[in-house]
């Protein structure tokens, strides 16, 4: 009998085992360095992609820790890993429509899963050793917490290496601001100052070759002596817009509300000349709301594509309509994810514009719809007008890969198939070839097309990983190419494609000045750099804030004023000439 009391005092004395801590500490720490570290050290959107990935993946392995090898009770196993699944769910219909979209809709998960899966893992920490009513009402609480947090914010879009920008829910946006701020100035419209007709100092979108190279200029290149002189500055409605100038007026795209609008500004001060406004909006989770084109000027005619699809001919003086066109609807077609983005070209009596990979053409005096071409899919590359062999043709970026048409009529001249979907533009190497991008990680191919007995071929010289813009144009300069690796500048031979050099951290756009071999960098911080354009070094020479908040909109140079923008504000500089 003694031994028998014995026994069970033995029995009663056997303790539940700890729960098992450490694997889910291992967990988080890799899932951590995989979605937060090796980003930060190594920017860019496809590594931004497989941290997503990264991330989402540790939450599962959080999951199958603690639901079969913590060695927790079963009952609060299995609950604990429920919850964490049906708060995420459930969390995800109530946040805002900038965080439930963003990211093809991932947005949410990919932030929300790693928070969670390092909140859940430190409360386990903290309550392993608290009665066991106590440690399910703590991590009860942070799983509902970690999950529901998100709901109290908004995206205010996503950077260029795919980060999150976010802001309190209720706080009000910069265009509401603008709106609310803006005096009578800024919303009338058709309030024309006529001035007179003269030259046209920088036609759209990256210049008169699309190319972004100016040429004819010197700049004082020591900014420590002669900085850029600011000339004005003012807030902007949102838009990914650059600018057009004709003599003292430059011309930009942006939203008002509810209202896209083109607009007309002096150069000198600032201060607005006119507005044309069209009864349109588009707002994506990535950029924001409003235009993403680049007006063209060509004459005293502006040529403007909003991101619905809306064409119009402007008169430039005074912002009166010559004529207007849906081209979406003359087109069949419907934006992608971000809208048209198209910059038109013009072409002798033809205006051409792309609506997404499908490219539409008018008569520029009758508005009246001349040919469209193919389906090409997802696109945002605007047309661009080459030379090759003699013969004028306006080369298109599509998800299809490259394909040329004849501007006059629509006949596809060649095509390269290479799958992905287009954002920059094709260029010109010095002996013709083009350079053309995949987008992502897949970097740029060389490719040559020859015409001969009325035939076109094309052959793949080389494909490089070393350059890889992803939606940052890039330039072509005494046989190199700089352009943008992630936020990262980069500088690659042309000969076979292999890298010179990269580093620094700049994102955003860039102008060659050709003359003298320097880079002058918008940041997508909103800073101005100048950098050399030598394949040598990256050398970065001057550096100086410009304007505030996330810049993507290509920067432009009329004779020595630089005038920049971006969804919130704008501004201009006059840089000093250098002696000769």
């Amino acid at each position: 009998m003694e031994k028998s009391n014995h026994q069970t005092t033995s029995f009663e004395g056997v303790l539940p085992k700890p729960i098992c801590i450490g694997p889910g500490i291992l967990i988080v720490i890799v899932q951590w360095l995989l979605w937060f570290a090796i980003p930060l050290i190594f920017p860019g959107p496809w590594i931004r992609a497989v941290g997503v990935l990264g991330g989402m993946l540790g939450g599962i392995a959080v999951m199958v820790w603690w639901g079969f090898f913590s060695r927790a009770p079963r009952n609060e196993r299995w609950s604990a890993v429920l919850l964490m699944v049906l708060a995420l769910v459930i969390a995800s219909q109530f946040t805002h429509e900038s965080i439930k979209t963003g990211m093809q809709g991932m947005m949410y998960f990919g932030y929300a899963i790693p928070i969670l899966s390092l909140a859940f893992v430190v409360s386990a920490v903290i309550s392993r050793r608290f009665s066991q009513k106590a440690r399910r009402i703590v991590l009860a609480t942070t799983v509902v917490v970690a999950s529901g947090v998100w709901i109290l914010f908004r995206s205010s879009g996503i950077t260029g290496d795919a980060g999150m920008e976010l802001a309190w829910r209720w706080s009000e946006t910069h265009e509401e601001r603008f709106l609310s701020q803006s005096g009578e100035d800024q919303l009338l419209v058709g309030t024309a100052s006529v001035i007179p007709e003269s030259e046209i100092l920088w036609s759209g979108f990256r210049g008169a070759d699309r190319n972004s190279i100016v040429k004819g200029i010197r700049i004082e290149s020591d900014w420590s002596s002669s900085p850029p002189a600011e000339l004005w500055h003012r807030s902007i409605g949102p838009g990914c817009s650059s600018f057009a100038v004709q003599g003292n007026l430059i011309f930009t795209q942006e939203q008002h509300g509810s209202d896209e609008v083109v607009a007309c500004y002096h150069l000198n001060s600032g201060e607005p000349v006119w507005i044309h406004v069209d009864d349109a909006r588009f707002w994506d989770s990535h950029a924001g709301a409003g235009p993403r084109s680049t007006p063209t000027l060509v004459e005293d005619r502006l040529y403007t594509l909003g991101a619905t699809g809306i064409l119009n001919v402007l008169n430039a003086l005074d912002g009166t309509v010559i004529w207007s066109r849906n081209a979406a609807i003359d087109a069949e077609e419907t934006p992608y994810e971000w809208g048209f983005t198209s910059s038109p070209v013009v072409f002798d009596d033809v205006v051409i514009v792309a609506l997404s990979g499908k490219l539409a053409a008018y008569n520029i005096e009758t508005g009246n719809p001349i040919w469209f071409g193919p389906e090409g899919g997802e696109s945002y590359s605007s047309p661009h007008l080459f030379e090759i062999n003699g013969v004028t043709q306006v080369v298109m970026m599509s998800a299809n890969g490259a394909a040329s048409f004849n501007p006059v009529d629509g006949k596809l001249l060649w095509e390269q198939s290479w799958p992905e979907a287009r954002i920059v533009q094709p260029a010109m190497c010095p002996n013709g070839d083009l350079l053309i991008s995949a987008g992502g990680a897949k970097g740029l191919r060389r490719i040559s097309v020859t015409l001969e007995s009325d035939e076109w071929t094309v052959e793949e010289q080389w494909t490089s990983n070393k350059l890889r813009p992803n939606f940052n144009d890039f330039v072509i300069h005494k046989g190199h190419a700089y352009g943008f690796e992630g936020p990262s500048l980069a500088c690659i031979e042309l000969e076979e494609g292999k890298r010179k050099w990269r580093g620094g951290r700049y994102g955003g756009q860039l102008l060659l000045l050709a003359d003298q071999d320097l880079l002058l960098v918008l940041t997508e911080k909103g800073d101005l750099a100048l950098v050399e354009a030598l394949p040598e070094r990256l050398k970065e020479l001057h550096r100086l804030p410009a304007i505030e908040g996330k810049t993507w909109n290509h920067p432009v140079l009329a004779g020595n004023i630089l005038l920049v923008r971006n969804m919130e504000e704008m501004a201009a500089f006059r840089l000093a000439l250098a002696n000769k």
